[in-house]
This record gives structure tokens, C-alpha cells and sequence, in this order.
């Protein structure tokens, strides 16, 4: 059957203004949903699930699902504010989703397989897929697949990226800037401001007042691309009232996927393999960074790295 591939796609995209996860770049109308399914199918993945919301469900199967019907199996899991453990409530004033590792744990009553994580509004190059699809189709340690408690220390892991080829040319990014020992990741510290510096390399600047710190741009980052086994959602279930505790009196406040990878590593709860790749990765952070996507895919498309129509 292979693994489950499971796309973030509850987010309306502030920023760039509208349902971007919908939104063409390719030159047959493709979304960057599709070549992540293309590129997820070919490298043997089986299965599909959507994590979205249920106020747009209608156009999403519509739009998006429906295309792949006939190629991969489509399941859905609904992000939804108030699923919420413990007989919790929704504080009066939130009104943004809980974040990525909510996303994820949203899936957990439809996930039962070995899964990716990706987000639905970037593109993630073919190799990458290909990496985490070897990773996730070894057999997992005794006791750490399914719904289980956790004997043994699971091993996740996380397709990473040069920091200098996921930045825009329209703003400043946030990316998670990992710290990589003997192969293992070992800290991700997500900066929310990083930009190409003048001098060469790349800066993160946080205020105006403060001095950037600087990166050669050869860094590791993460771009949300996750290999997990079913068992992450035994650990999710176990720190989500914790955090909500320390946090939902707070309506910005967003529970993280890497937050969540980086306090387990550091409390030795697990281990996370670092599946460094060279394929290219874009996304569309703000609306002006859509023509260069565009551009970008219609040269992979020439390369003969994609068909003219991918379904």
C-alpha cells in the first residue's frame, strides 16, 4: 500500500490573501497540491489525506480531490478550533487555527500508517519525496508503529533544505534553522524574519533596534516535511493540555510542529533523522511570489522533470 502522505491544507494564507492551496501555477492549471501528489504517488506513497476545514470541504473535494480519485486513495480529517482535550473551550477571543501540530493531531483518528507531513502551499521537489518515502518504507523498530504505547524511543524524521534556496524575493520568510549532529537533528530554531543579507549569506532580523544574526545560507532548515510512524500521535495527545494550559489565554499563540519535535528531542523522548536533499523548493508566501513559482515550475516542466499535465 506504501505510506500515507497527509497535506496541511486548513490554512487561508493571511499573507498572500485568499485560498492559495487552490490557486494554478502549473501550465495545465495544476495547484502545488498536485505535484506534491504526483511526486508522492511516484515515489510510492498510497495514500492521501487532507487535512483542511470543513467550511470549504465542498469546493476543496470539488477542486482538488476529485482530480485523484482514479490515482491514489483521498481521505479527509477536519481541523476544527474546539477539538480540544479534556472538555476544554475555545477562549472567547480565538480566532486562529491552533497551528501545525494541531493540524497533525487532527488526523489522528483517520491516520493509521506509517505518514509525510507536508504543508499544501509549497512544492517540495521529487527527491525529497523519494528520500522520505525510503525512510518511511523500512520496517519500524518493534513497538512503534500504530496506536501503541512507546516502549522504544521512536526515530522520526525531516527532509532539510538549504537555508539559501527557500527564501522569497518579496519579504522576509520564517523557517525552522536546525542544528544537525552525526545525521540527527539536534535543535530547530524557528526565526520568523530571514532575508537575503547584502553582504552575501542570509540574515535574520527580528526588530529594527537588534543586529541580524547571519547564516551562510548552507543551513539546514526545515520546510515542514515530516516521516513520522502513528505513534507521534500518542505524544501529541500527551503535550497538547500541557501546552493549552501555559497557552490558550493567548490568541496568537500557535502550537508548532517543530516546537513539539524540538522539546522531545531535548527531553530524549525520540529521535529525528535529518534527509538532507538538493531538490528545489519554492512556495508562494506573498501574491508577488507567484510568478517566479510559475516560471520556475514551467522550466522543470521543459527539463522533462514534469508533464505538461499531470493528471
Amino acid at each position: 500500500m506504501g505510506p500515507t502522505l497527509v497535506i496541511l491544507a486548513a490554512g487561508m494564507g493571511s499573507r498572500y490573501g485568499g485560498l492559495k492551496q487552490v490557486d494554478p501555477v502549473g501550465p495545465g492549471g495544476e495547484t502545488l497540491m498536485d505535484y506534491s501528489v504526483f511526486d508522492a504517488v511516484r515515489a510510492g506513497f498510497g495514500r492521501v489525506v487532507f487535512v483542511i476545514r470543513r467550511d470549504f470541504e465542498d469546493v476543496f473535494r470539488q477542486t482538488i480531490g476529485a482530480k485523484y480519485t482514479d490515482i491514489v486513495g483521498v481521505d479527509y480529517a477536519f481541523q476544527s478550533m474546539d477539538d480540544l482535550p479534556g472538555g476544554r473551550q475555545v477562549p472567547p477571543d480565538r480566532t486562529k487555527p491552533w497551528g501545525t501540530a494541531h493540524a497533525i493531531f487532527s488526523a489522528r483518528h483517520v491516520v493509521t500508517a506509517p505518514f509525510a507531513a507536508i504543508n499544501a502551499d509549497d512544492f517540495y521537489g521529487q527527491d525529497a519525496f523519494r528520500v522520505l518515502a525510503t525512510f518511511l518504507g523500512s520496517p519500524p523498530p518493534q513497538g512503534i508503529a500504530g496506536h501503541s504505547p512507546l516502549p522504544l524511543r521512536p526515530r522520526f524524521a525531516m527532509v532539510g533544505y538549504r537555508l539559501d534556496q527557500t527564501l522569497s524575493a518579496n519579504g522576509t520568510v520564517a523557517r525552522g534553522v536546525c542544528k544537525v549532529k552525526n545525521g540527527l537533528l539536534e535543535t530547530v530554531s524557528e526565526l520568523t524574519r530571514l532575508a537575503r543579507a547584502q553582504g552575501g549569506g542570509v540574515e535574520n532580523r527580528e526588530t529594527a533596534d537588534t543586529p541580524p544574526t547571519l547564516f551562510t545560507g548552507a543551513e539546514r532548515v526545515s520546510m515542514n516535511m515530516w516521516g513520522f510512524f502513528p505513534c507521534l500521535f500518542n505524544l501529541l495527545v500527551e503535550r497538547f493540555p500541557g501546552w493549552l494550559d501555559v497557552n490558550a489565554a493567548n490568541p496568537k499563540a500557535e502550537w508548532y510542529i517543530p516546537f513539539v519535535i524540538d522539546e522531545l528531542i531535548n527531553e530524549s523522548r525520540i529521535d529525528v533523522e535529518v534527509l538532507p536533499t538538493e531538490s528545489a523548493w519554492f512556495g508562494v508566501t506573498y501574491r508577488d511570489d507567484k510568478p517566479a513559482v510559475t516560471a520556475a515550475i514551467q522550466a522543470l516542466v521543459n527539463a522533462g522533470e514534469y508533464p505538461e499535465r499531470l493528471f
